[in-house]
């Protein structure tokens, strides 16, 4: 029974702590359970906090009790990527010279979680000040993935996507520059939502580039992310990037009906030079969303040629302009893949940051027209399974190629957009998962949930799970 409840959704048992039939007590039990059993060997955690955790689920158990339900995040347990504030306790960033950082007050995201009655246990391993994809941490050390502990787990947030993989938190939440949600998610297995860039505040977030972060959802399942997205989302006047847009009862909406939808491949840059078995189960997902009445159209967005240098240019200028009187005081407590990277953002010119942001402007164009024909795309989220922890280079199809070049390929224009862009598992091959990217219309995350969900509905995951918790 343990094991049961940490293993499920939000969704499966929101409705279980609502009816009494489970306690908080019980669901935090199992969870903290499976931290004790697995992450000796995972590092995903930072921090953990047991004793703050069982308080605040018999407070939960209290409430619900006595008829105080607040509804389908009360009493569920979450641990966050430790880049987001919450009053009065550490929050390290995964960093040397934010180790003792303790912030005055809560972040938005975190206040609303706090409203909601979550349950906190923990703070999530994370690649240092968000700045790479591998969560080898120098500071805190390398966490590892779930379905193979040699390899790593993605990041930025890989403690997230790790800790969400082996049921050590039912849910959580990452930060996305570059790819940062969806890496972990397809290289953990689960679901990964960026949304669009405005719709969740950042205030109370430590930023890595100011033009490209996003906060979003880290799930088991769609519904879970979809219920997050609804919670989270909403204008917040404290950050200056937030926008004004109405959100939606998201996962009231979902449907496995995608009949009649469009679909849109760009062939030329999302498959191109792609691992033929990532490639094989993306094609075979498409392929089912076919015969389920789905139409599959390629498009042609060209600026996509240029969008690595822009990418590239916009997070080191921003990130370094953020570091710049730490890395000129203290460079050496930088990790040295964050401090190279932090040098390399110094000698950009201000020509090339314009650029970068001209060329910004013309993929939005370029998407907005591709979105006038189609009602998403859908690409791998990488274009390469999960790489071995220290490893510099990927191997794609016999090729030995930089690890740092292709990992943010794939999601880094989901960034330069701000468009919202879901990583979802299609498979597993060689025993690692594959992850599928679905990106939709600025402020349209319904079509990109929906059609997650008739894929999740295809069950490609069906009696998969990583090999520590099989």
């Amino acid at each position: 029974m343990t094991n049961d409840l940490a293993a499920q959704s939000i969704g499966e048992l929101a409705p279980k702590l609502r009816d009494k039939q489970v306690s908080p007590v019980e669901v935090t039990s199992a969870v903290l359970a499976n931290m004790d059993a697995y992450d000796e060997n995972i590092n995903a955690f930072i921090r953990m906090q047991k004793d703050e955790a069982m308080e605040s689920a018999r407070q939960a158990e209290q409430e619900i009790q006595s008829g105080n339900y607040r509804g389908f995040l009360h009493g569920i347990p979450m641990a966050l990527k430790d880049i987001m504030y919450f009053k009065d306790e550490p929050a390290t960033m995964g960093s040397e010279i934010h180790k003792n950082f303790v912030p005055t007050y809560d972040a938005t995201v975190v206040s609303k979680l706090k409203m909601a009655g979550v349950t906190f246990h923990g703070k999530l391993n994370m690649h240092e000040y968000a700045w790479g994809a591998t969560t080898t941490n120098p500071h805190y050390g390398a966490c590892k993935n779930p379905w193979d502990l040699t390899k790593i787990p993605g990041g930025s947030s890989g403690g997230s996507g790790a800790a969400v993989a082996a049921n050590m938190t039912i849910a959580s939440l990452g930060t996305d520059t570059g790819g940062s949600i969806r890496i972990p998610a397809a290289s953990c297995g689960i679901i990964g939502l960026k949304p669009t860039h405005g719709r969740i505040s950042k205030y109370g977030c430590f930023p890595l580039a100011w033009s490209l972060d996003h906060i979003g959802p880290m799930t088991k399942t769609v519904f879970d992310a979809a219920l997050l997205l609804e919670m989270l989302g909403g204008y917040d006047p404290k950050d200056p990037s937030s926008v004004d847009r109405p959100t939606q009862n998201y996962s009231g909406q979902l449907t496995e009906d995608v009949k009649g939808m469009v679909i849109g491949i760009e062939e030329r840059y999302f498959f191109n030079n792609v691992d033929n078995r990532v490639n094989e189960a993306v094609q075979h997902a498409l392929h089912q969303l076919e015969k389920l009445g789905a139409r599959i159209e390629p498009v042609k967005i060209p600026s996509l040629a240029q969008a690595e240098f822009a990418e590239l240019v916009t997070i080191t200028t921003e990130a370094s302009a953020i570091h710049h009187d730490n890395l000129i005081k203290q460079p050496e407590k930088f990790g040295e893949d964050v401090r190279f990277l932090l040098e390399v953002g110094e000698l950009m010119s201000g020509v090339d940051y314009v650029q970068a942001q001209q060329i910004r402007r013309k993929l939005n164009l370029e998407f907005a027209a591709a979105f006038e024909k189609v009602d998403v795309l859908i690409s791998p989220t990488l274009p390469f399974l999960p790489s071995a922890i220290g490893d510099s280079v990927v191997d794609i199809n016999g090729k030995s190629l930089s690890f740092l070049d292709e990992v943010i390929r794939f999601t880094g224009p989901g960034n330069l957009t701000g468009l919202p862009a879901l990583s979802i598992p299609c498979g597993v091959k060689d025993g690692l998962p594959v992850g599928l990217q679905i990106m939709g219309p600025a402020f349209q995350e319904e079509k990109v949930l929906n059609v997650a969900y008739a894929i999740e509905k295809l069950e490609l995951m069906k009696g998969q799970k990583p090999d520590l918790i099989s």
